[in-house]
């Protein structure tokens, strides 16, 4: 079925692989206990579920994640798919409506050369996306970089949405030291790099040169590991693949009574929702809530703007809020950062939605339906726009903050690419283009979406190219903290006398951009006349100015002499998505 087919190729979906066995003599002692390699490809070794803390369970839930037991057992494979708890879906590899995963889950893999015994390898700390709600390790596989590159891949599970990050009176008013924070899930990350650090050796990697990098939560992550004063001296490079700096404080986090409006799944909102009185609950009342229960109130609620997540606690991330501190020499941790984005990032969610696109019946239903845009030139405007602004907030101006903060080796890319093998049924390459995500599959060097992936990543001298350009980029920094030549073209860096981007897409010449972005510069744009109504304007500003960095209602309000002072663009938005689900039965095309 198409909508099978076209989910799959929208979310994260774990590519599959020949089952690996067990490989002799590649049996590691670790802290955690003894591993044995597996492999399906005789470049690479792998080894799973390898425990990095003791289970947040129990008293353990929203507490700082605890080292592992000293253990000489040996460590077996965990039943498939490990995870977290979230909602099921493709990102998760599991179908259904109920919450999947379990709260044990803080386990990571890891993936070396063959010949890994005795060498002293760059080592690359992979974080996944899924809006720190959703996701998995096992998504991925990092066997092409670990072969090609010569590096040592590690990939990890982290507590996400309510288990990961979480404020209440109640539960840090009982607690100390670091589990007075709200940040568990980055907490959790930050304990994975310590357990690196101390046994990644064995592994054939050197924990002296270890580069953190992720993809939209995880390259947010990213940020928030630069940010942290705890995090100091456990990596010496990053890499943000289309993240962002939003951040709350803690108040915001907890929003008693719904003090701040514009905010979703306040704890306050969450606990009401699971049945406690949020203003009398106690730290045991809401460990003894399931996580089902707790995952159910918070995915119940409804999310339309700002979920809060990463807190401004004063123990994770300092009380200034993410970007602030990223501007903060204080907090400079002196390490080369690389950060892009993607062309078209938010048609990954604008692509299915019906306000743009039209889903025609196929032979009664009985065919998949054809789909199409409504309005080519309204969708590319706003589809452009809106992704400019995702590289203005969530690369330009968090690299500008390191800039001011002292940082020397900074380096930004836009990646360009769309071309996607077109279906009759889905024509990828003019809905999707170079969406939100579309990279991994050439950053490790496999499709990222199964047997389906083939149309979003395809078996061409196209992709095959533009692969060994980012693979080689991504090895490079990971190897040096430059990322080296794309096309004999050297990747200048970027600055703000010369914001050089390098505009990673297939050819034979590499591009070089070096347009300034900034919100106001946007905002001045979207000003300009343009194919979209009065009310579209207003929407599109709001998503410009709320999206990606923290949200910017003044500039909302006073925006082209307020010309949206009195549209509430958030209503406006429910107002089109109620009409949409009341003549379609749902606001995207299944």
């Amino acid at each position: 079925m198409l909508r099978l087919f076209v989910i799959a190729c929208l979310l994260l979906t774990a590519c599959s692989v020949p089952p690996p066995k067990i490989v002799p003599g590649t049996r590691i002692a670790t802290e955690s206990g003894m591993v044995d390699g597996y492999s399906s490809d005789e470049r690479v070794v792998r080894w799973f579920d390898i425990p990095y803390a003791q289970p947040p369970i129990g008293d353990l839930r929203w507490r700082a994640p605890r080292p592992p037991t000293d253990s000489d057992e040996l460590l077996l494979r965990r039943p498939d798919p490990l995870m977290c708890p979230q909602m099921p879906g493709e990102t998760s590899g599991v179908s259904g409506e109920d919450p999947v995963g379990t709260e044990d889950c803080l386990y990571l893999d890891i993936v070396a050369p063959s010949n890994f015994a005795a060498q002293d390898l760059p080592v690359m700390f992979w974080i996944h996306g899924g809006g720190n709600v959703t996701g998995r390790k096992g998504t991925y596989d990092f066997t092409e970089l670990a072969a090609r590159e010569q590096v040592v891949v590690v990939t990890i599970n982290y507590r996400l949405g309510p288990l990961g990050w979480f404020t209440h009176p109640a539960l840090q008013a009982e607690a100390t030291d670091l589990d007075r924070s709200s940040n568990f899930g980055t907490l959790d990350i930050i304990a994975a790099l310590e357990w690196t650090q101390r046994n990644i050796a064995r592994f054939g990697g050197d924990p002296n040169n270890v580069t953190i990098f992720g993809e939209s939560a995880g390259a947010h992550n990213v940020y928030a590991l630069l940010a942290s004063p705890l995090a100091d001296g456990l990596f010496h490079k990053a890499i943000s693949q289309s993240g962002y700096t939003t951040s709350v404080t803690p108040r915001q986090a907890f929003n008693q009574a719904r003090e701040f409006p514009q905010i979703d799944r306040g704890a306050w909102e969450v606990i009401d929702a699971a049945g406690l009185d949020p203003a009398l609950a106690t730290g045991e009342q809401l460990r003894h809530l399931s996580a089902a229960e707790l995952l159910t109130a918070y995915n119940g609620l409804e999310k339309d703007h700002l979920a809060p997540l990463t807190t401004a606690d004063g123990v994770v991330i300092p009380e200034q809020g993410l970007l602030a501190t990223l501007a903060d020499p204080h907090f400079n941790k002196s390490v080369p950062v690389l950060a892009g984005s993607n062309r078209d990032e938010v048609s990954l969610w604008l692509g299915l939605n019906r306000y743009f696109v039209d889903s025609e019946p196929v032979l009664f239903g009985l065919l998949p339906p054809k789909l199409s845009v409504r309005d080519p030139e309204l969708y590319q405007y706003w589809i452009d726009l809106r992704s400019r602004g995702w590289k203005a907030r969530g690369v330009d101006e968090p690299l500008a903050a390191l800039e001011q903060a002292g940082y020397k080796h900074l380096y930004a890319y836009r990646f360009d690419w769309d071309e996607q093998a077109d279906n009759w049924f889905f024509p990828f390459s003019e809905i999707l283009g170079a969406a939100h995500a579309a990279e991994i599959a050439f950053v490790m060097g496999a499709p990222m979406y199964g047997s389906i992936g083939d149309y979003m990543y395809p078996d061409t001298e196209s992709a095959s190219d533009l692969t060994a350009v980012m693979m080689g980029a991504w090895g490079a920094f990971a190897k040096s903290g430059h990322p080296g030549e794309v096309k004999g073209r050297v990747w200048p860096p970027f600055s703000g006398a010369g914001p050089h981007t390098m505009v990673l897409d297939s050819g034979s010449e590499a591009a070089i951009s070096a347009t300034p972005l900034s919100l106001e510069s946007l905002l001045q744009e979207a000003a300009k006349p343009s194919p979209l109504t009065a009310t579209e304007r207003c929407m599109l500003v709001w998503e410009l100015v709320t999206n990606i960095g923290e949200p910017a209602y003044s500039d909302y309000r006073r925006w082209n002499g307020g010309e949206c002072s009195d549209v509430d663009a958030r209503a406006e938005k429910l107002a089109i998505r109620a009409a949409l689900e009341q003549e379609f039965g749902s606001a995207t095309v299944p």
